[in-house]
Parts: structure tokens; C-alpha cells; sequence
């Protein structure tokens, strides 16, 4: 029997990818595989995980009532915009640990659209997103 296999490497090779960028950020493995398991179930959240893994930007070809990844990342980074406050820069700060965090919300928030909705709505606190 003679046949040829053809092994597709995209999901192997952003797997190895990302887990490079969460070791990278600090994310402890357990928080890795919980969203690596999420975004791997998803056709449209891999599709933009392995855009952003390959290009260094968001693609948005998500949105959920309107709220896309970038509008996710800003809020991340509303969310540390406290650097200022303090004049250091902890490791929450990182631009791709946010990128991280918005991935992780955007599976969240696909799950439970009225809970992020209104987190988002309510922004800090102090003014309105």
C-alpha cells in the first residue's frame, strides 16, 4: 500500500508559537492550556490567533456586539494605564501579554456576551470607554 500523508503543521507550529508567547508574558502553563484549548475549538478565534502569531497585529475578522480584539486590547490597556500612577511598569504592562488577555476575553465574552458587555460599558470607572 503506498499512499502519501500530508501532515498540516499551522496548528503545530502556532501551538509552539504560543506557548512560547505565554512562557514569554509569565502565564503559568495550566492558564496556557485552558486558552489554547478555547481558541483551539474555535475555528475563528484560531484563524486570528495564528494571524496575530504570524503578524504581530490584530486582524478583527471577530466582533461580538460590535467589540472586536482591538477594542479588547484597548480596554486591556486602559485597564493598565495605572503605570503612570505608580511610575513603574509591572509585568501586566506588557503589550503582548494584553494581546493575551483580550484573546482570553474575546473567548470569554463569545461564551457570555452581557457580562464583558457591561464590563466594557463601565470601563474603570472613572470615565466611560
Amino acid at each position: 500500500m503506498s499512499g502519501n500523508i500530508i501532515i498540516a503543521t499551522s496548528k503545530i507550529k502556532a501551538c509552539e508559537l504560543f506557548y512560547e508567547l505565554c512562557e514569554y508574558c509569565g502565564y503559568e502553563k495550566p492558564w496556557t492550556d485552558k486558552l489554547w484549548g478555547d481558541v483551539i475549538r474555535d475555528d475563528e478565534m484560531f484563524a486570528e490567533l495564528a494571524f496575530y502569531l504570524t503578524n504581530h497585529t490584530l486582524r478583527d475578522g471577530i466582533s461580538v456586539e460590535g467589540y472586536s480584539l482591538t477594542d479588547l486590547y484597548v480596554f486591556q490597556m486602559d485597564k493598565y494605564n495605572l503605570i503612570r500612577e505608580i511610575g513603574k511598569n509591572p509585568p501586566e504592562c506588557n503589550k503582548q501579554r494584553m494581546v493575551l488577555n483580550a484573546f482570553r476575553m474575546m473567548v470569554d465574552m463569545k461564551a457570555d456576551p452581557e457580562t464583558y458587555i457591561k464590563r466594557l460599558e463601565e470601563g474603570r470607572g472613572e470615565d466611560r470607554l
